[in-house]
Order: C-alpha cells, then structure tokens, then sequence
C-alpha cells in the first residue's frame, strides 16, 4: 500500500479549474518530485495534500486513512509535516529556540508549564542543528542567516515532529547554486526514514534527488514514472519547449 495516495483531485476556484483529476502515489522512503510549467497546479496539489486547501473533488489517503477533510494540524498528528516557499522562521530567536520550540510541539502542557522540555530535547535540538550545518550558529538570531540557511532551518523545524512525509514546496527558490547543491546533499539522509514530495522548477536538482516525478500541465497530470522515463517522454519534452 501506498504511503500517500491522492485519487481524482479537482480543484475549482470561480471558473477556474486549477485542478482536474490530478492524482498521485507515493511509497515509504521515497522522493517523489511534483514538476509543469507555471500555473499547472503543482502548489495547489500539495496544498490539498497538506490540508491548507480542501479538493472540490477527490480524496486523499494517508497511512490508509482518508484525510481529505483533516486540518493541516490533523494531519501533522498523523505524520505530515509541510513546509511552504516562504521561510516562517521566527527570525529574533536564535536557531536553537527556533527548533526547540518546533520540539516542544510533541510535549505535554505538564512538561511546558514546567520547563522540563527544554533540557531533555537539548540533544535532539543539537543533533537536528548539526545535520543541518548549523550548529556553530545554535545561539545566533535567525534573522542573520543567509535566506539558503533560513530555508536550511526550516526544514529542520519540519523534521522535528518526525513526520511519516515531508512536504516542501520549492525550497531552492531564490538559493545560490552552491546552496541548491547542499540542500540535495542534507536531504538525501532523510530518506532512511520519511518520504518526501517535492515542488521544484530547478530540474537538475529534482532530477538528482527524486525516485520518481509526476508532471503536471493546466491541472492535469501529464505523466508520472522514473526519472529516466520522464525525461525520455515526448509530451512532457513538448510542454517545456513549449513554454520555453
């Protein structure tokens, strides 16, 4: 059974039909990339995944339970964790107590009235830090952080509640190449023990990292299979050279 399996998701705004039947599966411990042109409905797929959007049509299934109606707070529960293009760091606290606090969202109100968390997650707040080169910079506001560390430390955040699934909607927007090329080196490890689906437009990078892409065009799904498969496929040569 498919960890993550999205049927028949339509999604209608007013007259536009930003979906249309889209669907998509996905493994245990596999990177699936979301990939189309502009406009073809790869950030409103994964937002009816996550929750933040509910289809017009269609159902989601996740761990064989169907969530197409669950909050984005529900489905974190169940194993979810989403991260958007736009950092939400809290950029006056230091990279410490930003990840400490996305711990402390597994914590009992007992332990937080407390402050029992704070010493028994300093471990996990360090060995999150250092897997994603950040650790000399624990005490550093996370405002003074380069914008590919800011995205860096969001991931870690998405990471703490130890989802089933990572959701990142195009998280090398607006990095260096340099720091593309670092972001597909720290999530490779992550593969041990979450899948991942991916929003990117950087095709090199998605290329490297995901097991398999589904293409998207005008809220349609195109073709999904192997990397090698999708790029030996004529329709989804002829969009991109279309909207070249």
């Amino acid at each position: 059974m498919p960890l993550l399996e999205a049927a028949g998701i339509s999604k209608v705004f007013g007259k536009l039909t930003a979906l249309d039947g889209a669907a998509l599966s996905v493994g245990e411990r596999e990177f699936h990339g979301l990939i189309g042109p502009n406009g073809s409905g790869k950030s409103t797929l994964m937002k009816c995944l996550a929750g933040a959007l509910v289809p017009t049509r269609g159902k989601v299934t996740f761990i064989n339970t169907d969530v197409t109606s669950l909050t984005p707070p529900e489905r974190a529960r169940a194993g979810m964790s989403l991260k958007f293009q736009i950092t939400a760091v809290l950029p006056t606290l230091t990279l410490y107590d930003n990840i400490l606090l996305a711990l402390q969202a597994r914590s009992s109100l007992l332990d937080l009235a407390f402050s029992r968390s704070r010493g028994r997650l300093h471990e996990e707040v360090m060995t999150l830090l250092l897997q994603f080169r950040l650790a000399d910079r624990a005490f550093d506001a996370a405002a003074t952080l380069s914008h590919g560390q800011q995205q860096w430390l969001e991931i870690a955040m998405a990471l703490a509640c130890r989802p089933r699934l990572l959701l990142l909607d195009e998280p090398t927007g607006g990095m260096s190449l340099e720091e593309r090329r670092v972001t597909g080196e720290l999530l490779q490890p992550i593969k041990q023990h979450c899948s991942l689906v991916i929003v990117e437009h950087d095709l090199d990078f998605i290329r490297d990292i995901c097991d398999r892409l589904t293409v998207l065009d005008q809220g349609k799904v195109l073709a999904s299979g192997t990397v090698a498969e999708i790029q030996a496929n004529r329709s989804v040569q002829e969009i991109y050279l279309r909207r070249a």
